[in-house]
């Protein structure tokens, strides 16, 4: 089956990486092999697009979607969204959103649950972007659930992460600075056409001032309005500009290590059972000679 699946995303088919989404979010037989035959690819950029909720992350994908496809690219994206607690499925449902672009030949998008996972995205966002890799788009754009600062998981995915904040957003934009500046490849200050849009953007570059002596290159802040589409070819304009500057991605590595560390300890744990683990301990717990760290290295 997998082998099927793997030949029909080299060609392209958009139903067959629906399928493989599918088999590897739900860990089916045969999606281990899939992923294991999967081409290395560094070609296909990824766009993270991340920021508070209420931003207009939606409205400025769907306004970059037309711009990408306007300029030929083939676009994926993926639309991470908080889960619902009874199915762990996602609840907003993006594609409603982005609905002029459902049908379109050039463009794939798929709505993810975060399932509980902490960093904003999706546990298995690292595979479900190599398997979109693996079907040849140019761009996949990544949009998270604007959970703020423990959203620094994608900074190591992206290539380019681009931070979009609103001109209200001042005091959220002081609490979460630090983990934003970390962050950010290009602020967007979304919804500009608001008073205060340019105070906004002022006091931003200033806040921003000190990490330019820590960065080779200055961070763009870039005034849009999603709803009408201005500053989109400005924004397009300076992703392309921040990947040809081909900057090493140094958190690309580290995410890539822990997800790694993550699914070795998966491997070596699978036979351990946690009710199995509780009724030995229940057994020999009221023993006088029973320690801890003993029965785990016993276990081990």
């Amino acid at each position: 089956m997998w082998e099927k699946l793997l030949k029909d995303l080299d060609n392209g088919n958009i139903k067959a990486l629906a399928r493989s989404i599918s088999l590897v979010e739900n860990e089916q037989e045969g999606y281990e092999s899939l992923l294991q035959s999967l081409p290395h690819n560094e070609t296909t950029k990824i766009i993270g697009i991340t920021g508070p909720p209420g931003a207009g992350k939606s409205t400025l994908v769907d306004s970059l979607i037309g711009e990408l496809v306007e300029d030929g690219k083939k676009v994926a994206v993926l639309c991470v969204d908080p889960s619902s607690p009874f199915n762990l499925g996602a609840v907003l449902g993006d594609r409603i959103r982005m609905s002029d672009w459902y049908v379109h030949p050039n463009v794939f998008i798929r709505s993810l649950a975060t399932r509980g996972s902490m960093g904003g995205l999706h546990p298995k966002i690292i595979e479900i972007t190599e398997l979109v890799k693996a079907a040849h788009f140019d761009y996949i754009i990544v949009e998270t659930v604007g959970v703020g600062q423990s959203e620094i998981e994608i900074a190591g995915l992206a290539d380019t992460t681009v931070v979009v904040v609103v001109p209200e957003a001042g005091d959220e934009v002081q609490t979460m600075k630090a983990g934003l500046m970390e962050i950010a490849d290009i602020f967007v200050v979304n919804k500009s056409d608001r008073p205060d849009a340019d105070v906004f953007v002022k006091n931003l570059r200033l806040m921003l001032a000190p990490a330019f002596h820590n960065r080779q290159h200055e961070i763009p802040i870039i005034k849009t309005v999603g709803t009408t589409k201005e500053g989109i070819a400005d924004l397009y304009e300076a992703i392309e500009k921040q990947q040809k500057l081909n900057l090493t991605n140094s958190k690309k590595t580290w995410l890539l290590t822990e997800k790694a560390y993550y699914l070795v300890q998966k491997k070596r744990m699978h036979t351990i059972s946690k009710i199995e683990l509780h009724k030995q301990i229940q057994k020999l717990y009221h023993q006088n000679d029973f320690n801890l760290y003993s029965f785990v290295e016993s276990v081990i």
